[in-house]
């Protein structure tokens, strides 16, 4: 079975940082094209924060994650990371990892994706 498993999550203050991981289990990153995070808020839509690609490396960013996150991938470790510093209330959410075997157009869009994994919760306090 594939999976993708997240951690790294937990609460910080604003200010703060926290980074992290996402690990495929049954199949490798090295499989997909790329790899991205999202994040969803209670009572809000699931939103795009970062994606990079696998092999090429291309990175993009939300504009709220423009300048303070930073999405980077470890291929012998298979791994992809979030390193989030200068945390806001506002960026309390479950954090998404997520992949993809293509690169399309709306690789902003959660339906572009074909395997996630559960969340971390990323609680940030005032």
């Amino acid at each position: 079975q594939v999976r993708l498993l997240e951690s790294g999550g937990g609460l910080v203050q604003a200010g703060g940082s926290v980074r992290l991981s996402c690990v495929a289990s049954g199949r490798t990153f090295s499989t997909y094209t790329m790899a991205s995070w999202f994040r969803q808020a209670p009572g809000k839509e699931r939103e795009f924060v970062a994606v990079v690609g696998w092999r090429l490396q291309s990175i993009y960013y939300s504009e709220f994650a423009e300048g303070r996150f930073t999405i980077s991938r470890d291929m012998d470790k298979d791994t992809v990371y979030l390193q989030m510093n200068s945390l806001k209330p506002e960026d309390t959410a479950v954090y998404f990892c997520a992949a993809a075997s293509f690169w399309p157009m709306n690789y902003r869009e959660k339906q572009a994706y074909e395997l996630w994994g559960q969340g971390t919760q990323v609680t940030v306090s005032s």
